[in-house]
């Protein structure tokens, strides 16, 4: 941004992020907080209608309001209106937070075999290791413990975490983020069962993860065996997701935490699957999809373009919380029929008088 962090005022921070000024220019700024934590020296940011009332309470100095919002009442007497949110608040974030220098060059405690290939202002940090045929774009970290195997190919200004593994066969576009632990392009799960046990089949496809593709710490996304498994431009996936061999995986999609997918499954575009979701084999979830947390979608499913799905297995949203709620209206008729059949509710038939 250019502008030191104790230097911003509100028509600076304004300017940064392309936002209307009302109220009071010179307001010096030092640091960006929620409604319900900003003092007088913060700068805050009223996302939603839902924080309407921590923005009427809060104690921030100025705040970022979307120009929906703009004419609510109440809220400090500093704003700055913004036309997009999800660009201005970035946007502030890193004024308030500039990116640290970067280190350029090969540490000297890091190993590049013969015939690879760096970019200008790349880093290789310590320990890391860069197999024979690698080849590394313009602007990429390599951070520590990093392994990248041979004929690995990563494009321009990408991210390689601490103790990433790329193994050979990994194709990375540009501005990829491998967070640490991610590993790319293993050997998927594939057996055939023989009559000395399982067999493993052979692995030849790539791991292709296009441009701007984030992949979270601990997540793992295999290689294809004839095929090869991608995942899509500018695609999200959280921390401790595993994604299977032949996966195609569309463009601009959220996959959060702990989710499962297996061999062949073909996701589409804008795609949005929750936690911990499970999905079998050669399951097909179309464009625009939403996958509510802890369901799951059996081997062959299909999800329909633009459906809400939940529960076991994967149905219709509503048609879920519909059969929750009848099951809820039934764990009280259970236990009244539980207590007839022991003889303890209060309809239980009165025991005949003994006979003379």
């Amino acid at each position: 941004m250019g502008v030191a962090p104790g230097r911003l005022t509100a028509r600076v921070v304004a300017e940064l992020v392309g936002g209307r000024l009302e109220g009071d220019g010179d307001l010096p700024l030092q640091r960006l907080a929620p409604l319900d934590r900003a003092g007088p020296d913060a700068l805050s940011f009223l996302l939603t209608s839902r924080y309407l009332a921590a923005y009427r309470h809060t104690r921030a100095g100025a705040v970022l309001v979307p120009e929906g919002l703009s004419g609510t009442p109440g809220g400090p007497a500093t704003r700055i209106v913004v036309p997009d949110m999800s660009t201005a608040l970035p946007r502030a974030a890193t004024a308030f937070q500039p990116p640290a220098p970067r280190p350029v060059g090969v540490h000297s405690a890091a190993t590049v075999a013969p015939g690879v290939r760096l970019g200008e202002r790349v880093w290789v940090g310590p320990g890391a290791v860069l197999e024979e045929g690698a080849t590394v774009g313009a602007g990429t970290r390599l951070e520590a413990g990093a392994w990248i195997g041979a004929g690995v190919s990563i494009g321009a200004d990408c991210s390689v975490g601490p103790h990433a593994v790329c193994y050979p066969g990994t194709v990375l576009g540009d501005r990829v983020i491998l967070k640490a632990g991610a590993v790319i392009g293993g050997t998927g799960f594939g057996y055939l069962r023989g009559a000395a046990g399982h067999i493993r089949v052979p692995h030849h496809g790539q791991a292709i993860l296009e441009d701007d593709v984030e992949i979270g710490s601990g997540s793992c996304v295999d290689r294809g065996n004839f095929d090869d498994t991608v995942i899509g431009q500018g695609s999200k996936l959280d921390n401790l997701v595993q994604v299977g061999h032949n996966v195609r995986i569309g463009a601009r999609c959220l996959i959060m935490a702990t989710t499962g997918i297996a061999g062949s499954c073909r996701i589409g575009d804008d795609v949005v699957i929750a936690g911990g979701v499970g999905i079998a084999d050669h399951a097909v979830i179309g464009a625009g999809a939403v996958v509510g947390a802890k369901s799951v979608v059996f081997g062959g499913g299909r999800i329909e373009p633009g459906a809400a799905v939940s529960g076991y297995p994967a149905r219709p949203h509503r048609a879920f919380l519909r059969a929750q709620a009848a099951l809820y209206r039934l764990a009280p008729v259970a236990e009244r029929l539980a207590a007839l059949a022991e003889g303890t509710g209060d309809d239980a038939a009165p025991h005949d008088p003994p006979s003379d």
